[in-house]
């Protein structure tokens, strides 16, 4: 009985989620500020599901850690959320009105098709950006940091370098005309994928549920250590386009990070992005000027930075 009922904690959590915003007071489920309590309100439970029933002992949240995760998931909530808006919703939402672009289809959806919706857009252009992430040299640069988690808990998904957050942000939402619950709701149940696939539980979701949704499993096998074993599950929540895209790999992993799974501070994954330039200088410095060093890969750079 008690692996049944963890069994359907992250099932009944998305429908919980499904029908604060489908039934909830216009009121609550207009105002943005209810999003981020929701957020907060249901990562605080999974955190909770972490001292219940662990997955590893060696996850075991520790108060670094902890106020490591806190910090990401208020700059994530800050600053991060301000550069989305600033710069990617509100221009889409110029240019849309500039062309006269309406999608009045889209009001008229059933809430849950709405909500649908939303997170297919937002899964559809994470998964993508993260795939590319992990093929292009540059981009694995702003990524890698969140790859050099050595366990993982509840709110790991807001850590990384503030690039990567930005860009991993980024959607297309605001051209559709949606009505404000059904976003803020997709959002929300993304939230809730996010928060499961990232934390240490043993909440093992039906089968059907971990077809469509991305679970621990998944993405434990996704930050196993060793670059090459990251390029699998890419879907934040979405597993199920790695199915359709080929990416998908079933397994799980314990020993998480790269390299020899050394923890990068708060500085040193905000710099990492430079690690290009100070290996350069620093490796101009040791060569004689004759000398050219290779064009760095993504497999070089998780290396260097082990």
């Amino acid at each position: 009985m008690r692996q049944f009922l963890f069994s359907i904690v992250q099932p009944l959590m998305v429908a919980a989620v499904l029908l604060f915003w489908a039934f909830g007071p216009t009121a609550w489920t207009s105002e943005p500020s209810s999003l981020v309590i929701a957020i907060l309100v249901t990562t605080a439970i999974v955190l909770g599901l972490e001292w219940l029933n662990e997955r590893y002992a060696s996850w075991r949240l520790t108060r670094k850690e902890f106020f490591t995760d806190l910090f990401y998931l208020i700059l994530g909530f800050t600053a991060i959320s301000w550069a989305t808006v600033t710069f990617a919703e509100e221009p889409l939402k110029a240019a849309k009105a500039s062309i006269g672009l309406a999608t009045p289809w889209a009001m008229h959806l059933p809430f849950v098709l709405q909500v649908a919706l939303v997170v297919v857009l937002v899964e559809f252009g994470q998964y993508w950006m993260h795939r590319l992430m992990h093929n292009n040299a540059t981009f694995w640069l702003t990524h890698a940091p969140h790859h050099h988690l050595t366990q993982l808990n509840a709110m790991k998904g807001a850590v990384g370098n503030p690039i990567e957050l930005f860009l991993i942000s980024l959607s297309v939402v605001a051209l559709f005309d949606l009505p404000v619950p059904a976003v803020f709701c997709g959002f929300n149940v993304l939230s809730v994928i996010s928060t499961f696939a990232h934390a240490n539980t043993r909440c093992d979701p039906p089968r059907w549920y971990a077809y469509f949704f991305t679970t621990i499993r998944n993405h434990s096998l996704h930050h196993s250590v060793g670059y090459e074993e990251t390029r699998c599950n890419f879907g934040n929540s979405l597993i199920l386009l790695d199915r359709i895209f080929g990416t998908y790999r079933d397994g799980e992993a314990e020993a998480v990070g790269q390299g020899e799974r050394r923890r990068l501070s708060i500085v040193e994954q905000t710099l990492f992005p430079l690690r290009p330039v100070i290996d350069a200088v620093q490796a101009k410095r040791r060569q004689p000027e004759s000398e050219t060093a290779p064009a760095p890969t993504p497999a070089m750079i998780a290396d260097r930075a082990a």
